[in-house]
């Protein structure tokens, strides 16, 4: 079996917040136009806090959580789209400042907002008896923001996301899959030479990477669903990518899924790319809304284009 127990979660918590009011004080929006599009109202963003300054908080807090020694770790995941460097890798970087054993896999996954989802996945398939793994979702997107664009800078906040998970003999259903984003409907252009300096600021097509996010999360739930034998009642609790209230709302329509099953942060926290999921774990267990023995699915999709799911007993 490729089962996974999450042991401890754990968050960054930035200092910064930025509601929608400060941006309706440089770009013509208003938190009206933001809430009624989007369902955000505020974000958080990093001031002197690096990408893995982010990380290292919330690995430190997903550890203290879970309560295990870190000599435990055999694996570290870092997933994130905005590293601090292009090498070496986040995951790198932060493995002797965690204290974590000489033998530890350490490495990045870049797979934009599904890339935590992907890591987790990847660990379950990694996992040995008596092995742990250390799984971040850490970003700094306010690099690649356009401050002028108020149709991408108003979603994306900054932060960090971590959990500890462990093989479990009971049943993981996973699914993943990629289309390519041939039109770079979600797209963060690289230096093209020595003299561009500079990552460019992010672009999105939002009606089609709307349209692409309902029809991939619902295919991704219907899938793992239908590897268990399930249906949507059998499902205590469904944490899904933060990007969007709407994208979230009509894809319980779809599936008639309560409300009530569908957690959302991203009021407080906006879409924090492979960040996102990782937060809402941590928040929804803080809360009291994550519970032992609730049957639990995982989705989320991003750039590339990415998405998937997974479900199984928390």
């Amino acid at each position: 079996m490729d089962g996974i127990k999450i042991l401890g979660c754990g968050h960054a918590h930035l200092k910064r917040k930025v509601t929608n009011d400060d941006f309706a004080k440089i770009l013509d929006t208003s938190d009206e136009w933001i809430r009624t599009r989007t369902g955000i109202r505020t974000r958080y963003r990093a001031e002197q806090e690096e990408t893995s300054d982010m990380a290292l908080e919330a690995a430190q807090n997903a550890l203290a959580d879970s309560g295990i020694d870190p000599k435990r770790i055999r694996y570290f995941i870092v997933a994130t789209l905005s590293p601090d460097h292009v090498m070496p890798s986040v995951a790198c970087s932060l493995k002797d400042r965690l204290e974590l054993p000489g033998n530890v896999m350490s490495f990045d996954v870049n797979a934009a907002c599904s890339g935590f989802l992907y890591s987790l996945q990847i660990a379950s398939g990694l996992l040995r008896e008596n092995e742990a793994a250390l799984v971040v979702g850490a970003e700094k997107l306010s690099k690649y923001m356009d401050w002028t664009d108020r149709n991408t800078c108003v979603l994306f906040g900054d932060g960090a996301g971590a959990c500890v998970v462990e093989k479990r003999d009971a049943p993981l259903y996973r699914f993943a899959n990629t289309e390519s984003d041939l039109q770079h409907s979600l797209f963060v252009p690289g230096m093209k030479s020595h003299e561009e300096r500079e990552i460019g600021y992010a672009q999105m097509n939002g009606r089609e990477v709307f349209r692409f996010a309902i029809r991939a999360m619902r295919e991704a739930i219907e899938n793992v669903l239908a590897q268990a034998g399930d249906t949507v009642d059998d499902v205590d609790l469904v944490i899904s990518h933060q990007a969007n209230i709407r994208i979230i709302e009509n894809v319980a329509r779809h599936l008639h899924i309560p409300m009530e099953k569908m957690y959302t942060n991203l009021e407080e926290y906006g879409n924090t790319s492979a960040a996102s999921i990782a937060i809402a774990l941590a928040c929804a267990k803080e809360e009291g809304v994550l519970k032992r023995g609730m049957n639990v699915v995982i989705t989320g999709f991003g750039g590339g284009f990415s998405y998937g799911a997974v479900y199984f007993k928390w």
